[in-house]
């Protein structure tokens, strides 16, 4: 099954899947799309999903509700403020967050201080994990229903990701529901982000970007764009390509533990947000996006895919546990 292209520059292909073709074709259809997805994280690491099941009027809801939020007093914002890695819940004030390649603490805090990211967001985790509540704001005004659409959007994008793992698993030759049993909890996590309006000059700061370069932590995650630009995902040849937005589309990206999962025969590619097209102007507006961050449970031993190696010497990782995987990683962010 050909894919057309969402990107393709400096040997970098992302395929455009129709991802109604997985959910409603045949067998024989549903079969091609899920080795085109396959084939996509395993060549790029990304993919561009359109007819998917989340509605366009239930995205947009959910882009106005995300810009209501950010819109309130930064005092209403940092009553909420992201506690601990264990948590991972509540507002992340502008430069709080410092996402990178570095490993080391000491490492991030120094090039935090220097060039921050120039975000903020609001994570939100299942709503039902005993001892690690989600930090809702008060609702009222323009932020009224704000947690029972988060809960509902956070559900249907849980939904999708357990689809998404189907597609993986029959492109890989397992029985659809291989991956069902490691994701049905739902340990995922819903990041609103608001990149606010900045002046162009404040790029001329050498490495300043709204997010530095990084690779994702869980097994996939799902990214609705606003029109504005800035994402790029870096290419075989290291230069970084614009994945530029389109109308109806979610991005999906791999991250490092399906590519662990994988025996890195799946890729978890760097990417970053920058400074976007320029334009007239001295003042870019605001960007908002909206990333729904998908782990395997966290309860669950993530080792080596059956048929992805063949010999015990050929896994390239250590089994380890989900759950300890993204709190390792998320303590050397924050």
């Amino acid at each position: 099954m050909a894919a057309n292209a969402a990107v393709s520059k400096d040997g970098l292909f992302i395929p455009l899947i129709d991802f109604s073709e997985f959910l409603n074709g045949n067998a024989s259809t549903r079969q091609k799309t899920a080795e085109a997805i396959l084939k996509g994280f395993q060549d790029a690491g990304f993919i561009y999903l359109k007819n998917h099941p989340i509605s366009q009027e239930t995205v947009k809801h959910t882009f106005d509700m995300s810009a209501n939020f950010f819109a309130q007093p930064l005092e209403k914002k940092a009553a909420l403020s992201w506690t601990t890695p264990q948590a991972n819940r509540g507002y992340v004030a502008h430069g709080r967050e410092k996402v990178s390649l570095l490993k080391d603490n000491a490492e991030v805090e120094k090039v935090r201080s220097a060039v921050p990211d120039l975000k903020e967001s609001l994570e939100i985790g299942r709503d039902d994990e005993e001892g690690h509540p989600n930090n809702w704001p008060s609702e009222e005004g323009s932020i009224v229903g704000f947690r029972a659409d988060m809960v509902s959007f956070f559900e249907q994008c849980k939904a999708l990701h357990v689809q998404v793992m189907r597609a993986i698993a029959m492109g890989m030759g397992f029985e659809e529901t291989f991956f069902d049993r490691f994701v049905d909890v739902g340990d995922n996590n819903l990041r609103l982000l608001h990149y606010p309006e900045v002046k162009s000059d404040v790029f001329n700061t050498p490495g300043q970007v709204r997010a530095g370069e990084h690779s994702d932590y869980g097994s996939i995650t799902l990214l609705f764009q606003d029109d504005r630009g800035g994402l790029q995902v870096k290419s075989p040849n290291g230069t970084f390509v614009d994945a530029t937005p389109i109308e109806g589309t979610i991005v999906v990206n791999a991250g490092d533990l399906l590519a662990r999962w994988s025996n890195d025969t799946i890729k978890s590619t760097i990417h970053r947000v920058v400074e976007p097209p320029r334009k007239e102007g001295t003042t870019y507006p605001s960007r908002y996006s909206i990333a729904y961050f998908c782990n395997p449970n966290f309860k669950d031993l993530i080792e080596a895919l059956p048929g992805t190696y063949a010999t015990e010497h050929e896994k390239k990782y250590a089994g380890i546990n989900s759950g300890d995987y993204l709190v390792q990683r998320l303590t050397a962010t924050y």
